[in-house]
């Protein structure tokens, strides 16, 4: 399942009224599933005028890289996938918020904010820890719809244009 809004509609003078880009799929619980929907989300946003290099495709790409991960290892139900949602501001000079949300069908083990980062030594502990330094802000929540599970979400600042912020991991 996939959508994606126009990028924009007209006014009454005529003149295009940006609206988000919007990007939904669902994807199986695997570490392939994981690969894909971070691939996905970086060439959705790419598409939409955020270049792979700039930061907040390469921001984007991390945080639901990390948030799917966590989806595959703590929110895996047998047989069930889990889904992601991408909205960002599309069309020129719009200023705004991509929002990337990952929902899984597991309501248990709902993740906590990390205050600080794992021990240089440890093997998890790392993936909240950065959502939480890239993110202006990020929490967890009941599945849209009121389906069974949870969704972790996440949001970023793009700046005054897509192409203005260039490097990777640049926070605003």
């Amino acid at each position: 399942m996939t959508t994606e809004n126009a990028p924009s509609r007209g006014t009454a003078q005529g003149q295009p009224t940006p609206t988000p880009g919007e990007f939904a799929m669902r994807f199986t619980s695997t570490p392939r599933g994981a690969r894909l929907a971070r691939r996905l989300v970086a060439h959705r946003l790419a598409a939409w005028g955020y270049p792979y290099d700039s930061g907040p495709n390469a921001t984007a790409t991390l945080i639901t890289s990390e948030l799917a991960a966590n989806a595959v290892r703590h929110g895996r139900v047998p047989g069930r996938d889990f889904h992601v949602r991408l909205t960002a501001p599309v069309g020129g000079d719009l200023a705004g918020t991509i929002r990337i949300e990952v929902s899984d069908t597991r309501a248990e083990g709902r993740p906590a904010p990390t205050a600080t980062a794992a021990a240089p030594d440890a093997e998890t502990g790392r993936g909240l820890y950065l959502v939480s330094r890239l993110a202006e802000r990020w929490a967890v929540g009941p599945r849209p719809g009121g389906g069974p599970g949870k969704t972790v979400w996440a949001e970023i600042a793009t700046g005054s244009k897509p192409s203005d912020r260039s490097g990777p991991f640049q926070r605003p």
